[in-house]
């Protein structure tokens, strides 16, 4: 996934109606509104930055590559012409948010949390790595496999365009190339289209755009050595979404089973070992021995399958839908902003899925 939350910062937008309705989340509001202010306070308009002699030569490059994708994702892909991404922020840190997901023991179903205007989410996002450690602890006392992951950008769905947008950030601008296209352009995607109370639809659409559009940048304007370590990068990354879809749909089979409780934690112990035993012959054969997944895989549970849900379940069904508008971005938008506005069951129906 190259992108992460939807919330983080949007509760700024919401945050409004919180406090005058006497909602039960003012303080989760609070230091999501707070987290963002401070986020912006760091951020300076990228063209400062370039104008800065002191600005070092590496981040200069970074910030000018940056400007050139966003400038493409709205010449050629038809995103956002708006302040995001134009603005720049040093966090000092190596997550923007952190996401806490959660899921019980014999399901892949994400818990979910609701709020004013934004609807429902599978994941609840903190600007501070110890509140979420803390939430993740209440959850996992309460019994649910939790799942507790940093977050390198996250998207205000253009509500704070009037403040600067949403700023480039130290956590994810100096990815590789193709990386870097690829969540610029997810992150914009969710400027485009999102529905209430459906974390999958919203994060397979991001992710569709970000792999098409991702793929047209690398084509039209990268250098070779940039096209080849994406291609290495993929090529892990689409063995990975293999092996663990075989095991989501493995264990899917389990939990609907009529199988005892006992024998379904003994099947699901017998698919998790099964999915690490393949991980550990990919990892030392196709990869080459490439360690980067090596902590997923060690922590792997119901929270972490089903967050991989969330990005990918729909993504082939969007990208025959841009097909089916004949490749254009502005017609495709158009079409998935007409499934957003449908009610869930319809959505997906027309999309050609099972809403989750």
């Amino acid at each position: 996934m190259a992108g992460g939350s939807v919330l983080g910062a949007a509760a700024l937008a919401v945050g409004a109606l919180c406090l005058t309705s006497g909602c039960s989340t003012v303080a989760y509001y609070a230091q999501a509104a707070a987290g963002h202010l401070e986020l912006l306070q760091r951020s300076r308009p990228v063209d400062d930055w370039l104008a800065d002699e002191a600005t070092p030569a590496p981040l200069r490059e970074r910030l000018q590559l940056s400007q050139r994708m966003r400038d493409f994702a709205v010449q050629t892909l038809a995103l956002p012409d708006n302040g995001s991404y134009r603005r720049y922020a040093d966090l000092q840190r190596s997550a923007v948010v952190w996401n806490v997901v959660a899921a019980p023991e014999l399901s892949l179903t994400l818990k979910s949390w609701c709020f004013p205007v934004l609807g429902c989410v599978g994941y609840r996002g903190y600007f501070d790595r110890a509140a979420a450690d803390a939430l993740a602890t209440q959850l996992a006392a309460e019994g649910w496999e939790v799942r507790v992951y940093g977050v390198p950008a996250y998207s205000t769905l253009g509500w704070t365009d009037w403040l600067g947008g949403d700023p480039l950030l130290n956590t994810f601008l100096q990815w590789p190339e193709g990386e870097l296209a690829r969540l610029i352009f997810h992150e914009l995607a969710h400027q485009v289209a999102y529905a209430s109370d459906d974390t999958t639809f919203n994060e397979s659409f991001a992710t569709a755009v970000e792999r098409i559009g991702g793929a047209r940048w690398l084509e039209r304007h990268a250098a070779p050595a940039a096209r080849a370590e994406y291609a290495a990068l993929q090529s892990r990354r689409e063995d990975f979404r293999a092996l663990t879809l075989k095991a989501r749909r493995e264990l899917e089979a389990v939990y609907a089973s009529a199988l005892t409780d006992a024998a379904k934690r003994e099947r699901k112990a017998e698919v998790l070992a099964t999915m690490r035993a393949d991980y550990a012959v990919l990892k030392a054969s196709r990869w080459g021995g490439f360690a980067g997944y090596d902590e997923w895989f060690a922590r792997a549970n119901n929270a972490a399958l089903g967050v991989q849900a969330a990005y990918f379940e729909l993504v082939p069904a969007f990208e025959r839908l841009f097909e089916g508008q004949g490749g254009d971005f502005a017609a495709f938008y158009a079409a998935v902003q007409r499934l957003a506005a449908l009610p869930k069951d319809e959505r997906h129906a027309k999309l050609g899925a099972t809403p989750p």
